[in-house]
């Protein structure tokens, strides 16, 4: 994905067309010209944005998050604010170019419940395409845990978060040229999620917008009830908010919605949300310094195994 940004503004490229084999008029090159002339938000115009999105409705949000952002999506771990947010559009009777299609990191370490979550919600709108992305080069926990170490997330979980959710969601972002993404943030979740706006610009020009978040904990869930919206099993048993299974614990009564989340730890993103261009350049560079370590020592060990050449005669 092609994506530029300069101090006080994002920028980011509409997908090009591809042509394959018919030809294309002189207008048309024009047109897909002028497509793929980046949009640039300011910081004024941020401010301005969230001041007028700041009073709207989800649904509002929603319906100007379609018709303004090209290469829209929602990612979602298919927690109660995401399937609120997609209920919402199922309702809002979008025509296929413009429905916003989803993108579900499989850590492959989710709950059972969550897996069988995602099934169901593929029954309940069967229009809407589910991208499912997994860590690079493995398919399983197992796999994972062979190629990188049992409990991963104790041992080095930055190194956990950019294998199983960053890098995954910035190869997703990519290889679908996602310009914006729907997020289920919500302000009272606490945390660093206290002062969330409606429509945000990261480090790398991604454009996230929140259209749920000024709503609480029990509006989401009313809705959810009120609209017999399928949700996680695991919300009946304590649970609420929901990630891998080794990191998250049902929540007591008065705690806060996240604290469930990496209890007894200093932490309260997984990384997708965090600031990421210093923080996945450094892991990309310590992954490479593995893979190159590790390609030396496979040298070494090869040249150690090869048979002595015999004599010459």
């Amino acid at each position: 994905m092609s994506r530029s940004s300069s101090p006080g503004s994002a920028a980011f490229r509409s997908s090009p067309i591809d042509s394959g084999y018919a030809s294309v008029s002189s207008d048309d090159e024009q047109q897909q010209q002028q497509d793929q002339e980046p949009i640039m938000f300011t910081k004024k115009h941020l401010q301005f944005l969230n001041r007028q999105l700041q009073f709207l409705e989800p649904q509002d949000v929603l319906r100007w998050c379609i018709t303004s952002l090209p290469q829209l999506f929602q990612t979602t771990a298919f927690g109660l604010t995401g399937l609120v947010t997609l209920d919402m559009l199922s309702k809002l009777k979008i025509p296929r170019p413009q429905m916003v299609d989803l993108i579900f990191i499989d850590t492959l370490h989710h709950f059972q419940e969550t897996l069988d979550l995602v099934d169901k919600v593929r029954d309940r709108y069967p229009l809407i395409n589910v991208h499912v992305t997994k860590p690079a080069g493995v398919d399983t926990a197992d796999e994972f845990a062979y190629k990188y170490g049992e409990k991963l997330w104790d041992t080095d979980d930055s190194r956990y978060d950019y294998l199983v959710k960053v890098e995954p969601a910035e190869r997703a972002y990519r290889e679908l040229n996602v310009n914006a993404v729907l997020t289920g943030r919500r302000r009272s979740q606490g945390g660093k999620r206290g002062d969330l706006p409606i429509i945000e610009v990261d480090e790398a020009g991604l454009i996230k917008i929140n259209p749920l978040a000024n709503w609480t904990f029990q509006q989401v869930k009313q809705y959810i009830t009120d609209n017999d919206v399928p949700y996680n099993g695991l919300l009946d048993r304590g649970y609420k908010s929901v990630g891998d299974w080794h990191s998250t614990q049902p929540v007591a009564e008065g705690e806060d919605e996240r604290s469930g989340r990496w209890k007894g730890q200093q932490k309260t993103e997984c990384g997708i949300h965090n600031p990421r261009s210093k923080y996945a350049q450094f892991l990309l560079e310590q992954e490479k310094k593995r893979e190159r370590e590790a390609l030396t020592e496979a040298l070494h060990k090869a040249s150690q195994e090869e048979p002595a050449s015999p004599p010459s005669s």
